[in-house]
């Protein structure tokens, strides 16, 4: 395996000297790294994959780090500081160097591999994504193995550590450190038995003077009880009820949308769901599928990863089925 060339560790020495070494990792180096060769924080953040919020608070660390403004504005644009200029080539070499190590670890054979993979999912994307993804991994890489935990088993902590593998879930909000991607965005539709009063068409009127089931993903950490007034805090389907000044009839709250799917085929409750989720129950014959009667946002499914993780040849492999696999899933 290549080393650190002793004259770069005693040009580096100096300068980690100066710093609170806690507060060094890796990520860091790299935002550096391509922040002195681009010398501009969108490029820098188009490069990484990453957001530009992500790198903004990335330069800021690495001020912070550092005792240097590292980049600075001229009438040439953001140009880089003596004390940056010195770093460059040091932290170039290291980067270098650490990929010439590690290159060999990033090959990956899925054909063979039993490497078991830890993945939170929603409810939401259990039920849509995983049935495919499996299928695909049957006949891929049948010794891989996924862990599947839920979004109330971990915390975003654990995810930037690189402890969970992947998260994907209908975030509202997620870390602007992490890496990730959009798989998919849904419409959400109303699911109805069919021999109800309203499995034809659905008014808006009819919609709030009927009873329904609330479903919505737990969030991260242990959740607590819903109650009528927690719903218009929400996003989606409560957030555009919110807007309207109304309120639904909410005789159910569940967290999984099985449930929602299996309660829907009672007479007088109906399920406002992301549409993926409803045609999981297309070809049953109880229950029909109908519009919104009001406009709701689009739900988007994300798949979110630590940039610690980033790089791994088996995560690259894993993330790239899984995005080949959400495209290749009927919509209808």
């Amino acid at each position: 395996m290549p080393v650190i060339q002793s004259n770069t560790v005693i040009q580096i020495i100096p300068v980690i000297h100066q710093m609170n070494i806690s507060k060094i990792d890796l990520n860091l180096l790299i935002y550096l790294d391509v922040l002195l060769r681009e010398c501009n924080v969108t490029k820098a953040a188009d490069r990484l994959n990453i957001t530009q919020p992500a790198m903004s608070n990335g330069l800021k660390r690495l001020r912070e780090l550092l005792n240097d403004p590292v980049l600075v504005r001229t009438s040439k644009g953001m140009q880089p500081t003596k004390k940056a200029l010195q770093l460059k080539p040091i932290v170039r070499d290291l980067i270098q160097t650490m990929e010439k190590a590690l290159i060999a670890e990033e090959d990956f054979d899925y054909t063979t591999s039993d490497r078991v993979f830890r993945i939170m999912v929603s409810d939401y994307a259990a039920s849509t994504l995983l049935p495919p993804l499996l299928d695909e991994l049957r006949k891929q890489a049948p010794e891989v193995t996924l862990d599947i935990i839920t979004p109330s088993d971990t915390t975003f902590h654990e995810i930037e550590n690189g402890q969970v593998d992947l998260a994907i879930n209908a975030f509202s909000t997620e870390p602007a450190s992490f890496h990730q991607q959009v798989l998919w965005k849904d419409e959400f539709c109303v699911l109805v038995r069919s021999d109800n009063l309203n499995s034809k068409k659905l008014s808006f009127d009819d919609y709030f003077n009927s009873k329904h089931v609330w479903v919505s993903k737990t969030g991260y950490g242990v959740s607590i009880g819903m109650t009528h007034e927690d719903v218009q805090k929400l996003r989606w389907v409560d957030g555009a009820i919110s807007k309207l000044g109304k309120q639904r009839n909410i005789r159910v709250f569940t967290r999984s949308y099985h449930v929602a799917l299996q309660l829907a085929q009672e007479q007088d409750l109906m399920a406002t769901i992301p549409y993926r989720a409803a045609l999981l129950k297309k070809h049953h014959s109880e229950l029909s599928i109908l519009p919104v009667p009001f406009d709701v946002e689009p739900l988007e499914l994300k798949m979110i990863w630590s940039p610690l993780l980033h790089q791994d040849g088996g995560h690259r492999w894993l993330r790239r089925l899984i995005k080949i696999t959400a495209k290749n899933i009927p919509d209808s």
